[in-house]
């Protein structure tokens, strides 16, 4: 077997973990949860096989969804998020970067990561609350949930990624 599915299948039960034993358990003023499962997508690879990221990503969402008790919320979202990663690659790094470049801070660099972290997330967090919520009623809700998230999750990943850089 390939070692860069082992390291999938590890950073896979390690997300899965700690999104589902400690960070549900988050609730910052009752709104904001931090969403570290979202890391998973943002490290496939340039020209990634598309079906596998899908595939990989639904089932993050899917173990996470069982485990947090949001049917569905978690697994379409993931696989959103897998489905446009592709694209907001493209467009972020630079046209002369490696096709098979793994994503990290070292080699999009620090600007160019925490862009791409900070609309990774915030379109994460929006489609998640909205499908969660499912309703426009409680707006300011809505708003306050998306926005607390997104912050969180984002200072997250970037800290979870200059871990991952040492």
């Amino acid at each position: 077997m390939n070692l860069d599915f082992f390291h999938r299948l590890i950073t896979f039960i390690i997300l899965a973990l700690i999104q589902s034993l400690v960070l549900n358990h988050v609730h910052l003023f009752d709104v904001a949860t931090p969403m570290v499962y979202v890391f998973f997508v943002l490290t496939f690879r340039r020209n990634s096989f598309r079906s596998g990221m899908l595939i990989w990503s639904f089932l993050l969402g899917l173990v996470v969804d069982i485990f947090s008790n949001t049917p569905g919320v978690g697994a379409a979202s993931m696989t959103l998020m897998a489905f446009i990663q592709p694209y907001l690659l493209f467009l972020i790094t630079p046209r002369d970067s490696a096709e098979d470049m793994e994503v990290s801070m070292t080699t999009l660099g620090f600007a160019r990561f925490t862009y791409f972290t900070m609309i990774v997330s915030f379109i994460f967090c929006l489609v998640f609350f909205t499908l969660e919520v499912f309703s426009f009623n409680h707006w300011l809700y809505w708003l306050e949930c998306v926005a607390g998230s997104w912050v969180l999750t984002f200072l997250l990943i970037l800290v979870v990624e200059k871990f991952r850089c040492r």
